[in-house]
């Protein structure tokens, strides 16, 4: 096993993190009353309404992307109600369970892995009942299939009555959202995807329709998550009702930061080539992509081993190799791995994992020209 600590961290996330975020989290504690943190939490909750065009509120609060999913679900649904799930992987199909539990009655379409459910697919399903809500995943971490959210939301427009929720859980910062252009009623991240900031934090943003849900709902089951319970604090940031993440605000500041200095539309661009390039050169070198083109996602690639490849073997040559990735899921697992290319890593970075890769088929004996990836990546990203 590699010995050396600086080992490079290329999984679907948490993602690098780049040593301005990094020293916000290294700041003396503050508490959550004092003037100055106050005033850096409004900047944040500001800011993140504007960056994804959000007419209502939005919540940054301590927690995982799945109690972000479960923000979604309780404050737009109530018990008996029926919800639709789009499913294009794994973290599509979580949402089952949260639903269920609340005893909401769920109809699920799911696409072939390597593939998304169309916009056609999804208005007919909308068209035969009734749906008080519907999730959509931006970016499904185990396919790293895109959806196309633009056109759904057309659809979900034709329908009133249905929230819109899209997870873009392994999508935002890195793959273009506008709630309002969009018809998106919720939005949710981490972050610790394309944000680019250690795990801990999640954002939910709500539409004013959404907020409107939530009054019709009167008291919720929900504790934590229940909209009422912070949007006293999102108003007004020097009040309480449970403890923010300090050192958080301040490295997701910092990360918004960034992404302003480079422009929220040009960063999504910078990672769409990118991920085009990575593609080519994965290709170039005997792999193949789950997802097809035309719905792969800027922010990671699930990629099929060449054959005679065995996982565990490849995996383990690659952190020899002084880079992590992750194992694929599901009917996948064993058969392909999963390398994040998101947030604030850098093209050195890339130019590493692909060394890394051409390595490791070497050692596991598969027959690679040394430097094919790399040189194609980089041809790629100079047109």
């Amino acid at each position: 096993m590699n010995k050396n600590t600086d080992v490079l961290v290329m999984i679907p996330g948490p993602t690098p993190v780049v040593d301005s975020i990094r020293a916000e989290m290294a700041r003396p504690i503050q508490a959550f009353g004092d003037p100055r943190f106050v005033a850096d939490y409004r900047k944040l909750i500001d800011d993140l309404g504007v960056m994804m065009h959000c007419n209502g509120q939005a919540f940054p609060l301590a927690g995982t992307g799945t109690l972000a999913m479960e923000m979604a679900i309780a404050n737009n649904t109530k018990r008996g109600d029926n919800v639709l799930i789009v499913s294009n992987g794994f973290f599509g199909d979580r949402f089952i369970d949260i639903c269920e539990r609340k005893g909401l009655n769920v109809d699920v379409i799911s696409a072939e892995w390597g593939d998304f459910v169309t916009p056609a697919q999804i208005e007919a399903k909308l068209n035969e009942k009734s749906y008080a809500l519907m999730t959509v995943t931006h970016v499904d971490t185990a396919t790293a299939v895109v959806a196309p959210i633009a056109e759904i939301g057309k659809v979900a427009a034709k329908h009133p009555e249905t929230i819109y929720v899209v997870d873009g859980v392994a999508a935002e910062a890195a793959e273009y959202t506008n709630m309002e252009e969009m018809n998106i009623d919720v939005l949710f991240t981490a972050s610790q995807k394309a944000f680019g900031v250690c795990s801990g934090m999640f954002i939910v943003w709500a539409s004013q329709r959404s907020l409107e849900r939530r009054k019709t709902l009167g008291t919720i089951p929900e504790y934590y998550v229940d909209y009422e319970k912070w949007l006293p604090v999102m108003n007004d940031t020097s009040k309480y009702f449970a403890t923010p993440a300090i050192n958080l605000v301040w490295a997701m500041n910092e990360s918004v930061r960034i992404i302003n200095e480079e422009g929220y539309e040009a960063r999504c661009e910078h990672h769409s080539k990118n991920a085009a390039a990575m593609a080519k050169a994965f290709e170039a070198i005997g792999f193949k992509l789950l997802a097809k083109e035309g719905c792969r996602a800027n922010t990671l690639s699930v990629l099929i081993y060449p054959e005679g490849v065995n996982d565990a073997q490849f995996r383990a040559a690659m952190l020899e190799n002084g880079v992590v990735c992750a194992g694929a899921l599901a009917q996948y697992a064993g058969k392909a791995f999963r390398l994040g290319h998101m947030g604030n890593t850098t093209k050195n970075e890339m130019i590493v994992a692909l060394s890394a890769m051409e390595r490791s088929l070497a050692a596991c004996g598969v027959p690679v020209e040394m430097g094919k990836a790399v040189g194609t990546y980089l041809a790629e990203m100079a047109k």
